[in-house]
């Protein structure tokens, strides 16, 4: 069984995460993270990380609808890179366009409440930007498509 992979959809109020399965084919939706800020917010996903012995984090990198770095994509590259001093495992930025529209449609049709959806949206976004990544790794978790995901400026 190879190790996992954990994808990290960051928010303002929330941080969505999921994890691969063992053999790296599929992401699970695992949990929502209340953001405090700083270092709070990094021990948070390290103490993910450690749990399910990942081999490395995807994050989702938010460009803006034309494919360019605007301000929340720089706060999450600036993420990114204090995630990467407090890991000990690679940090990989991937474009996450639509991710969380793709997650709350997902979410509509399986009927759930409003509520409800707001409570999973961040977790089951992070799980579709996993999957993209996994797509495009080919179910091999260290043999990933690369550090960037084909974001610029990533």
């Amino acid at each position: 069984m190879q190790r996992r992979v954990v994808g990290v959809d960051l928010g303002s109020r929330r941080v969505g995460i999921a994890v691969s399965d063992g053999l790296g084919l599929t992401a699970q939706p695992h949990a929502t993270i209340e953001r405090h800020g700083g270092q709070r917010d990094l021990d948070a996903i390290a103490a993910v990380v450690r749990e399910v012995d990942a081999e490395r984090v995807v994050l989702g990198l938010p460009l803006s609808p034309e494919g360019e770095v605007g301000r929340a994509a720089k706060s999450a590259q600036a993420f990114a890179e204090r995630l990467r001093a407090a890991l000990p495992v690679p940090v990989e930025l991937v474009d996450e366009s639509f991710s969380t529209v793709e997650a709350d449609g997902v979410l509509l049709e399986a009927n759930l409440s409003r509520a409800r959806r707001r409570q999973v949206v961040d977790r089951v976004a992070a799980a579709v930007i996993l999957q993209r990544w996994l797509d495009r790794a080919g179910g091999r978790p260290g043999g990933g498509p690369g550090g960037d995901g084909g974001a610029p400026g990533a």
